[in-house]
């Protein structure tokens, strides 16, 4: 998600056949849901999306390709398979260790998990530090937005960027981009300012 933009339902629905190592395509056509319901329990759809625009081909980062390379390696050592068919659709690439998908509220979990784990780290080490950073707490589509924000600041064209998240609104990826190039304003003044008082102490 941090590397590709695509929504946890994209992700958690991805198979193998989704993804062209050759070509370093990804293609997303469908979405896996989680259903919770008192009455009719737990289970799983496939869904299309609901709009063109969430038809589409995402040019796979090196950093994705290699994890998807590592995923299969993984997999294959660990003699770990997809057991699961819904709707038609199996095969899908991240899987637990019985083979069976995930969904947004245990990625969610994992990621508090791995946060919790960071924190305490960094507080073990740097001990009664008051100034020392810690991990906020973020979710699955924190990670989609964080992508969105690297394009910005990449200045990747804005009809791309629409492509490659899926947004069927333009105003979508125009309030993400100006909300990021604040930010990448912000960021560069405060440097603009630390530079222009050590220039003026040298002087």
């Amino acid at each position: 998600m941090t590397y590709t933009g695509m929504r946890v339902s994209e992700i958690t629905g991805l198979r193998w056949c989704d993804i062209d190592m050759k070509k370093g395509m990804i293609d997303v056509n469908h979405t896996l849901i989680y259903y919770k319901h008192r009455q009719n329990g737990c289970y799983y759809n496939v869904h299309t999306p609901k709009t063109k625009s969430g038809i589409r081909t995402i040019p796979m980062l090196s950093v994705v390709k290699e994890a998807f390379e590592k995923e299969k390696e993984f997999q294959e050592s660990a003699e770990i398979s997809c057991q699961v068919t819904i709707d038609g659709y199996t095969d899908f690439i991240f899987v637990n260790r019985f083979g069976n998908v995930h969904n947004q509220g245990t990625l969610n979990r994992a990621i508090k998990r791995i946060i919790r784990d960071c924190n305490q780290e960094i507080l073990d080490n740097e001990g009664a530090n008051k100034n020392v950073l810690l991990l906020p707490n973020f979710s699955c589509h924190s990670l989609r937005h964080t992508f969105a924000t690297r394009m910005c600041e990449a200045g990747v064209n804005l009809k791309a960027m629409q492509d490659i998240l899926g947004h069927a609104d333009y105003t979508t990826t125009m309030n993400i981009y100006t909300d990021a190039t604040e930010e990448l304003k912000e960021s560069e003044i405060s440097e603009l300012d630390e530079f222009l008082k050590k220039d003026e102490q040298e002087d």
